[in-house]
């Protein structure tokens, strides 16, 4: 990375809303002529204190736990091939979770994420030596995830989830979201970053926020933008479970 880039973008490969408002980011970036950093955060660590079973639905573990998987192997490319790589390899990896057709089979789709028979080709794809894959299963890596994980909630307080966006780093605002159920077109995206970066920068700003988020409008889930929203409550990252 030749220049100061002007967006931090902390991602996890596995949520949902990390991986809407990134795209409405690299629509952004292209028309901004903006440098992104992509950088990591991961659920699993985060949620490394949480009892699972009492606080999410059941996939979730297993979710998170993916997502800590193809961190690992983000870590270890960028330190083979440099910062430059990451975007790519993010589309990658996380259009290998929300861009595909609604599974026949959710459990073998789970099964599927993160899993070496998934990541490899993705690898490969790109250009990359496929032994990067063995880093799926290599904890040595956490450190690195763990420490970017840290600097994420440092600038932004630890009740938060994911995306972290930095603006205009590093002395320059960071927050949590914007959350986005869908991907807005080109003209909106600049319209919605202009009122996000106002806010941002007003002093003393901290929290927008409600509960109630549309249904993400994703491939996987057999959902688009242009249906009718259905709305849903959500806590802590997660739909609201009914006790």
């Amino acid at each position: 990375m030749d220049r100061r880039p002007d967006i931090h973008f902390h991602f996890d490969p596995v949520c949902p809303f990390a991986w809407l408002t990134s795209r409405w980011v690299r629509s952004v970036a292209r028309q901004r002529d903006y440098e992104v950093d992509w950088r990591f955060i991961s659920l699993r660590l985060i949620n490394s204190h949480v009892d699972y079973d009492a606080h999410f639905p059941p996939e979730y573990e297993q979710g998170h736990t993916a997502g800590l998987r193809m961190l690992r192997v983000c870590t270890a490319a960028r330190e083979r091939h440099g910062r430059e790589v990451m975007g790519d390899l993010y589309t990658a990896l996380g259009g290998s979770v929300f861009d595909v057709d609604p599974p026949a089979d959710q459990a073998a789709y789970r099964d599927g994420m993160g899993a070496r028979s998934t990541v490899e080709p993705l690898l490969t794809g790109l250009g990359f030596d496929a032994d990067l894959v063995d880093a799926l299963d290599d904890p040595a890596w956490d450190d690195v995830i763990r420490q970017e994980t840290d600097d994420a909630l440092e600038r932004t307080g630890r009740d938060v989830g994911t995306p972290i966006i930095a603006y205009d780093p590093p002395d320059g605002p960071a927050f949590f979201g914007p959350v986005i159920s869908r991907v807005p077109n080109d003209e909106d995206a600049l319209r919605l970053w202009d009122a996000v970066l106002e806010l941002t920068s007003f002093p003393g700003f901290a929290e927008l926020k409600r509960s109630l988020r549309e249904r993400p409008a994703l491939r996987v889930s057999g959902t688009t933008p242009d249906q009718a929203p259905v709305e849903e409550d959500w806590h802590q990252g997660s739909r609201r479970l009914k006790k």
